[in-house]
């Protein structure tokens, strides 16, 4: 990566920050004024395509929860890849404007004492969907083929093990009427690169650097030979892996929103019209005031 290049994809990082934080902010009225706004260098017409485009995926998966609930359905999409790959930004893009009751995420920690000594997909199972609901797996159980075989957490015998179990772990899934597509995001080493070094200079990202984070760029080979084993070994046809280029994050995650709203055939369920009932007033009731000392003080 040149100069210019770096130059470019820094100032895409950034930029991409900032509108994490506006796209929780927008209703319908400022998409539309900021969709046909003033301007016209490329930059800014490819952000107001990048808007219009997330906000039309995100009405989509609003009627895909609706339909999931009314049918019934059950659905898990596994978020697998290098660090800093933007599975998190994907996964927060996904659920920001859908019921958190209907569509939650399982970002699971290290495994306990308790939990090593179980069966090895025992943890996991405990979070598949009920009827009616979405599972998101921020990191799987594709943790043994990758994290865990790289940093030596556990033995050879068990990467094998999981490699012959996990393709009728993941037929059983499947045949219980779960839904599972999985995505793999991948980036560059100069990609990732840039990204830690944005993390380490910027003090509201640093949390998102663990030492774990950090030996895995000095293992890159490894985790990638790892990445190829995993994928050759666990593409079934009942569970296929799908690539995510995602070296440009905003491409990235409407492609993959696409990609997963055309896996689905859900339909639009009609709603029924929302009425505002009247309130009811009762002539002997009377608000009782509240302390002032109990207000939180209004400093802004």
């Amino acid at each position: 990566m040149d100069q210019h290049e770096q130059t470019r994809a820094l100032r895409d990082e950034v930029a991409d920050s900032l509108d994490e934080e506006l796209e929780l902010e927008l209703d319908d009225h400022d998409i539309g004024v900021l969709i046909d706004g003033e301007g016209q260098s490329p930059e800014q017409v490819a952000r107001r395509k990048y808007f219009a485009e997330l906000f039309r995926l995100q009405r989509e998966l609003i009627k895909l929860q609706d339909w999931v609930v009314v049918n019934k359905k059950k659905i898990v999409i596994l978020f697998e890849g290098r660090d800093a790959a933007g599975k998190g930004g994907a996964i927060k893009r996904i659920t920001q404007r859908l019921n958190p009751r209907v569509c939650r995420v399982a970002a699971l920690p290290a495994p306990s004492e308790r939990e090593r000594t179980q069966w090895y997909f025992q943890r996991y199972v405990s979070h598949l969907p009920a009827g009616g609901e979405i599972v998101l797996f921020d990191r799987s159980w594709y943790n043994r083929a990758g994290v865990e075989r790289v940093m030596g957490f556990c033995t050879d015998n068990d990467v094998e093990e999981f490699f012959r179990t996990v393709p009728e772990f993941e037929k059983m899934l499947v045949r219980s009427g779960i839904t599972l597509i999985k995505y793999w995001f991948s980036i560059t080493d100069d990609v990732q690169h840039l990204r830690f070094r944005l993390r380490i200079e910027d003090p509201m990202k640093q949390w998102k650097l663990s030492p774990m984070d950090l030996e895995s760029r000095r293992r890159w080979e490894q985790y990638t030979k790892a990445k190829e084993a995993m994928l050759e070994r666990t593409h079934t046809p009942e569970a296929p892996w799908w690539v995510v280029e995602a070296s440009d994050k905003k491409r990235a995650r409407l492609n993959m929103m696409h990609h997963l709203l055309a896996q689905i055939p859900y339909t639009e369920i009609p709603r029924e019209p929302v009425v505002l009932p009247e309130r009811v007033h009762n002539p002997e009731y009377h608000r009782a005031p509240v302390p002032r000392e109990m207000y939180v003080p209004a400093l802004y």
